[in-house]
């Protein structure tokens, strides 16, 4: 997500709002809830098996892990959630 300055050229990285929230669902407890950006983590690889994102389930303390095709990619990074690309080893 990006807007444009008047004052610069190019484009400049828009604010993502603090109450950016994320519905989500607990597989073990089948808790559902909303979770902020900040509770959320992405990772992109080099496949679909590697691309996940994940976090903790409030309700019982679960470590989540769920694949994440390109829509989620791109609504928890435009909502602000860290993103860690993953590298594979060269060789």
């Amino acid at each position: 997500m990006t807007a444009i300055s008047s004052t610069r050229t190019g484009p400049v990285p828009a604010p993502v709002p603090d109450a950016v929230r994320f519905r989500a669902a607990c597989p073990d407890c089948r808790e559902r809830f909303e979770l902020p950006s900040a509770a959320l983590r992405l990772a992109i690889g080099a496949s679909r098996r590697t691309t996940f994102y994940s976090f903790t389930c409030p309700a019982c303390g679960s470590a989540v892990r769920k694949p994440a095709g390109e829509r989620i990619i791109e609504l928890l990074s435009g909502g602000g959630v860290r993103t860690l690309r993953l590298h594979t080893a060269l060789g």
